[in-house]
């Protein structure tokens, strides 16, 4: 049974819809669909460059996203502690995390007042980020997280919370979880031929790469998904990583111990050879010389920027050559966390 305010909490998380337009769920203050615009932009020797811009959301980046889908999934543990299903208090949550995911996250659970998030970094984070992440009462717990790759378990255990659930993939909520549901949408509907994205996690990969498969695949289509099958399938989606530690952008697209990952070479060939998605698809390591060029780009255009963030352009200034003038480019920036 739930007490005064807990039912109060319960009443102030609205859903629209799981999958409406015409209702959406996001942002929870003002929904809309698409949630972030999308807008053409000038690039030299290129005729239709457009950018996604996921800095509307309200940390700045995509896990805002993700950080309302826990709270969704809080609404669920309400629901069920008002039927008697649940008889202890509501969960704490884990999470391993650079910044910006439990950034947006905490930020949530601060406005809805649920549990804090207990947040795994490692030693060497950066000062203004850790800073960050206490001012909005997160719970912070260090190790080295070059050392080894830490299963759920070893997660719980470092964050004090062995009872409860590890949300650093999305296996504790559903191993088939879309956090990013509608902005998949929302990067297909715009109808690329080619889509650029930072690999921040694998989680955003695997939804819009599903997302697509299910699409080109299924005679009942999602109600937000709006274009052509064959377009779909003729769509480059290529993301940009780095595998160098000491690599500008090292901070955010680089780790020793990538955990959770689902993603396989075979796993990505096999949409290609079915036809899911176009034979460009895949996970790029960008060369530093382009990152380089990138951030003399953004520096020369007034741009507030981190590395990581521009991993995007470097990737598109590294494909330049090999991508026809006149063909359809989206750009998607999942930008940085707001500090």
């Amino acid at each position: 049974m739930l007490n005064k305010e807990e039912q109060k909490i319960l009443n102030s998380i609205y859903i629209a819809s799981e999958n409406d337009p015409n209702k959406p769920e996001f942002p929870a203050d003002n929904p809309k669909f698409p949630a972030t615009p999308t807008y053409k932009i000038n690039v030299k020797w290129f005729e239709n460059v457009w950018f996604k811009d996921e800095s509307f959301n309200p940390t700045w980046t995509h896990k805002d996203r993700m950080a309302w889908e826990i709270v969704v999934t809080y609404r669920e543990f309400l629901l069920a502690k008002k039927r008697w299903q649940l008889k202890w208090e509501l969960p704490f949550m884990s999470i391993i995390s650079s910044g910006s995911a439990a950034i947006a996250i905490q930020t949530q659970l601060k406005k809805y007042h649920l549990p804090n998030l207990k947040v795994l970094v490692d030693f060497n984070i950066d000062k203004k980020i850790e800073e960050a992440l206490v001012e909005i009462w997160c719970e912070l717990y260090k190790t080295d997280l070059s050392k080894k790759k830490l299963n759920w378990s070893d997660i719980l255990k470092l964050t004090n919370n062995i009872w409860w659930f590890d949300i650093t993939s999305s296996d504790a909520l559903s191993p088939t979880k879309v956090f990013y549901d509608w902005l998949s949408y929302e990067i297909i509907n715009s109808s690329p031929d080619y889509c650029f994205i930072p690999f921040w996690t694998w989680n955003l990969y695997e939804n819009i790469l599903n997302i697509n498969r299910k699409e080109v695949t299924t005679i009942n289509h999602d109600p937000r998904f709006n274009w052509d099958i064959n377009k779909l399938r003729e769509c480059n989606f290529m993301w940009a990583t780095v595998n160098d530690p000491k690599s500008k952008a090292a901070s955010k697209l680089y780790s020793p111990h990538l955990p959770f990952a689902h993603f396989w070479d075979q796993w990505i060939w096999l949409f290609k050879y079915s036809w899911f998605c176009w034979e460009k698809s895949d996970v790029y390591v960008i060369q530093e010389k382009f990152l380089d060029k990138a951030i003399k780009f953004a520096e020369e255009n007034k741009i507030n920027f981190e590395p990581s963030w521009l991993s995007w352009l470097a990737l598109f200034f590294q494909m330049a050559d090999i991508i026809p003038r006149d063909k359809k480019i989206l750009i998607v920036s999942t930008w940085k966390c707001r500090l």
